[in-house]
């Protein structure tokens, strides 16, 4: 595994980690409710094989590149409420982070998104000097586009496209 950091990331209120498969049941909750494939339909999990594939993705990323998507808990909690982090990926014919974050529904609101994507986004500053950080997101996720901008994003329309799942609107680190 490439060391490109510390695998936990700690907040004001979040613990960021790396998932263990302990975390498929919660990847699997949170992804079978529609609320949160809304925007993404192809992210919505129809059984438990589906998380189970997901974690394994998740954590070949890691042990390749030494970093990725991290399990996110409030303080003195040990359940997970989401997921929140990077992974490399082509996009415009150059290398890349994709920021990635998914939450529990009952935890909307709260600004944890927020929080956690802006220690993924500064941990990326840290440690991947150079590497643009990218978020993609639908026209209308304005939550989402919230939590971009929040992170410390800027709105790239020049690199506006399709993907998976519809247009999507770039957001990146400048």
């Amino acid at each position: 595994m490439r060391d490109a950091g510390h695998a936990t990331l700690v907040t004001d209120r979040l613990l960021l980690r790396r998932p263990q498969p302990g975390d498929v049941d919660v990847i699997f909750d949170i992804y079978r409710d529609p609320r949160t494939s809304e925007h993404n339909p192809s992210n919505l999990l129809r059984d438990r094989g589906g998380a189970e594939n997901l974690y394994q993705s998740w954590d070949e990323h890691w042990r390749s590149a030494g970093f990725g998507y991290w399990t996110v808990l409030p303080h003195g909690s040990d359940r997970p409420v989401g997921f929140c982090g990077l992974k490399y990926m082509w996009f415009h014919d150059d290398q890349v982070t994709n920021l990635f974050y998914g939450f529990d529904p009952a935890w909307w609101g709260r600004g944890l998104a927020a929080e956690a994507a802006r220690a993924a986004v500064g941990w990326a500053a840290k440690h991947l000097p150079g590497v643009a950080v990218v978020a993609r997101i639908r026209p209308d996720n304005h939550a989402s586009q919230r939590v971009a901008v929040r992170a410390g994003l800027n709105r790239a329309e020049h690199l506006d496209g399709l993907g998976f799942d519809g247009l999507e609107w770039v957001y990146v680190t400048t």
